[in-house]
């Protein structure tokens, strides 16, 4: 669940298909944690998306779609939390983080996810109002000593680190006996990286599109694994890839809860 709304629509409906037909605003409300008016905007919304049907004054049912998204949501959250379990926090007993101020072994720290790196910060103490570091949703004790920026192990961790997966944007380059990287639009190419956390060029023919674009890939062997890691950690990925090479990668992003886009580069017909 990357978006608080998205979210939220997804424990109202889950919290319908328990209570329904006899459906109470306010306890749905008290069990989430927000407000019964915004409980009554997104029923609103549910219903007017064919989601929840309602069938008289406090009657709500989950239709036959809203039971098809609660399942494919449901799907992508279990995908997350088993990444979030396994790679972020870790299923490991110790996971590495970079230190954003000193920081003592023993220390409770707060753990946040930037530029797809786990960073830690002294977590503030219960007395200092929240001035102490970065408070997140995640902590964790270290188990070695840092001073700002280098690496420290932290382990006995608590909650789940707060981000938003990245996004793929794909370019396909045709090969060479179908124009390569002549084919591709070098300026249109430029922009689209210029709005990327990470560029990755996969083939030959990428690689030289990405230079005609006068720009130098970030990663260019092992791309697969590159695009889908770098993705789940929060980072918007532009991939250019020889046409032939992105069903692998389009494959591997299947199996996660990351967007997936290819667009299209191509020079313009004159």
């Amino acid at each position: 669940m990357r978006y608080k709304r998205e979210a939220t629509r997804y424990r109202i409906l889950a919290e319908i298909a328990e209570r329904q037909p006899a459906v109470s605003q306010r306890e749905i409300a008290d069990a989430i944690g927000i407000t019964a008016q915004a409980v009554s905007e997104h029923l609103g919304d549910l219903v007017e998306g064919g989601y929840v049907d309602r069938e008289g004054r406090g009657r709500y049912r989950v239709t036959k779609e809203g039971v098809d998204w609660l399942i494919t949501r449901t799907d992508e959250l279990r995908e997350y939390l088993d990444h979030v379990a396994g790679d972020v926090i870790g299923d490991v007993e110790v996971e590495t983080a970079i230190a954003d101020a000193a920081i003592d072994d023993g220390d409770r720290v707060a753990l946040s996810m930037r530029e797809g790196v786990l960073h830690a910060s002294p977590a503030p103490s219960a007395g200092d109002g929240g001035g102490g570091g970065d408070s997140g949703s995640a902590t964790a004790v270290a188990v070695t000593a840092a001073e700002a920026g280098q690496d420290v192990g932290v382990a006995d961790f608590e909650g789940v680190v707060d981000y938003e997966l990245g996004a793929v944007t794909a370019v396909a380059v045709p090969s060479v006996r179908d124009g390569g990287s002549r084919a591709v639009d070098a300026d249109r190419l430029a922009t689209l990286a210029d709005g990327a956390d990470l560029l990755v060029a996969a083939g030959t023919e990428a690689l030289a599109a990405v230079r005609r674009a006068d720009r130098e890939p970030d990663a260019r062997f092992g791309t697969a694994d590159a695009v889908r890691e770098a993705a789940m950690r929060g980072l918007d990925v532009l991939l250019v890839a020889v046409a032939g090479d992105l069903s692998a990668h389009a494959d591997g992003l299947r199996e996660t809860a990351v967007d997936y886009e290819v667009v299209d580069a191509a020079v313009a017909d004159e």
